[in-house]
């Protein structure tokens, strides 16, 4: 594949797969487990500190080892069969429910901003990842530069919403101090909850490490497109949820799905409802575009060290356009039959559980490889090792932990969707001998 991504280019991929639709939709979830504008902006900011803790230590990986994506960096730390999963989880689930997710609340969206039939929501998803597909067929420089437009785009309306509203002279309180949770609330309830919450909105950035053999200059430009952009992500989410909580009074936001839209709509009147609706779809467009951009690299990686059936097709990329062709019709494919299917939330959420088990073992492979090969050259160190990674790894328990005791059923599938692959990878190792 050519390096051919510029830094600029993996920075909106970061950015673009982090903002979809969450931006607009978990205020209502996160001030109902927290019950105050405090607590509700203290867990954005805290899962901003864990997401960045983990982008700082997982940049140390990405910078160091001259090797494809985080499927590789757990093949280097911790043997093949770790990656193997990771990879396997990433492929049959994670990216076609993220892209069969976002794909479906665009075509709601969609219907919903030009009046057209609620039944014509699903063929609208359909063809969006159709249509993306073309686009990414074409190239993985043309579809790169149009994740960058794309991201600009979406930034837009988002701020507009924060300007206006930080200069809206009609503001209702909303007190940061002191850190307080609402009536009938338990503080450690709330915090826990509506960190989970929070971490889940963060979700998506690690793919880029995908891209790491098309990036110029990966070394460099890799760890600085994951750490500006999550920090950029952070400020963001605060910022906005900030807006929203000086428009509209906290108990019409709790639990209230329509919140970012009704808050626009007292800023804009009824050119902020319209301008919601179209940062939604700019917003989930471009979050579709980065999980194929990277999504269809995944079965390509795998294919590379022949661990999956018909490995000679998959691991091919074209020659003038350096697109995994077979990879991206894979990871469509399936994206499309779960759009038919529906229900993602069950899904995503699983898969989001079993990333940041891998992600955590990632951050805790930076503290082997600092004692194992403390030779080796590190173009990017993690600052303030190893209070940094410590804070991540803490993070990564805590969300994993959380998962397994409030959705327990939903983790023990996730677990079993992944361990579907061992079967598959002892095979084909028994192939390969």
């Amino acid at each position: 594949m050519k390096r051919q991504i510029s830094f600029g280019q993996a920075l909106a991929t970061v950015v673009g797969s982090v903002i979809g639709a969450g931006v607009f939709f978990k205020i209502g979830t996160i001030t109902a487990q927290t019950g105050s504008t405090s607590m509700t902006l203290f867990v954005w900011i805290l899962a901003g500190i864990i997401s960045i803790a983990s982008g700082l230590t997982i940049s140390e990986i990405a910078a160091s080892l001259k090797i494809n994506g985080a499927i590789k960096y757990l093949d280097y730390t911790y043997g093949r069969v770790w990656g193997f999963l990771f990879g396997w989880a990433q492929m049959i689930v994670y990216f076609p429910a993220q892209i069969g997710a976002l794909s479906s609340i665009f075509g709601v969206q969609f219907v919903s901003l030009f009046g057209i039939k609620a039944r014509y929501s699903n063929l609208i998803a359909i063809l969006l990842v159709l249509f993306l597909l073309g686009i990414n067929l074409i190239g993985t420089k043309f579809s790169s530069k149009m994740q960058s437009v794309i991201t600009i785009l979406k930034i837009i309306p988002i701020a507009l919403i924060i300007i206006w509203g930080l200069f809206n002279p009609a503001k209702i309180p909303a007190p940061i101090i002191p850190l307080t949770v609402g009536t009938g609330h338990s503080f450690p309830t709330a915090i826990s909850q509506g960190l989970l919450s929070a971490l889940f909105a963060f979700e998506g950035w690690i793919v880029v490490t995908n891209l790491a053999n098309e990036v110029k200059n990966p070394e460099k430009d890799l760890s600085r497109a994951i750490i500006l952009g999550l920090s950029a992500i952070t400020l963001i989410y605060v910022l906005i949820n900030y807006t929203f909580m000086t428009v509209l009074p906290i108990d019409q936001s709790t639990n209230n799905n329509n919140a970012a839209f009704q808050a626009s709509m007292k800023l804009f009147g009824q050119f902020g409802g319209k301008l919601v609706t179209v940062g939604i779809l700019i917003s989930v467009y471009g979050a579709v575009n980065a999980f194929m951009l990277t999504g269809m690299r995944t079965p390509y990686i795998l294919a590379q060290d022949n661990l999956l059936p018909f490995s000679n097709k998959i691991g091919k990329a074209n020659i003038h356009t350096g697109v995994p062709v077979v990879g991206a019709f894979i990871v469509d494919a399936i994206a499309i039959v779960m759009i038919l299917l529906g229900n993602f939330t069950v899904l995503t959420d699983m898969l989001v559980f079993v990333m940041w088990t891998f992600n955590t073992m990632l951050s805790v492979a930076v503290i082997i490889l600092r004692k194992r090969e403390p030779e080796l050259k590190r173009p990017f160190k993690v600052p303030w090792y190893p209070i940094i990674p410590i804070i991540s790894v803490i993070g990564g328990i805590f969300i994993v932990v959380s998962t397994i005791i409030n959705q327990f059923v939903l983790s023990i599938i996730g677990i079993g969707l992944t361990l579907l692959g061992l079967p598959i990878y002892y095979y084909m190792q028994k192939k390969n001998n």
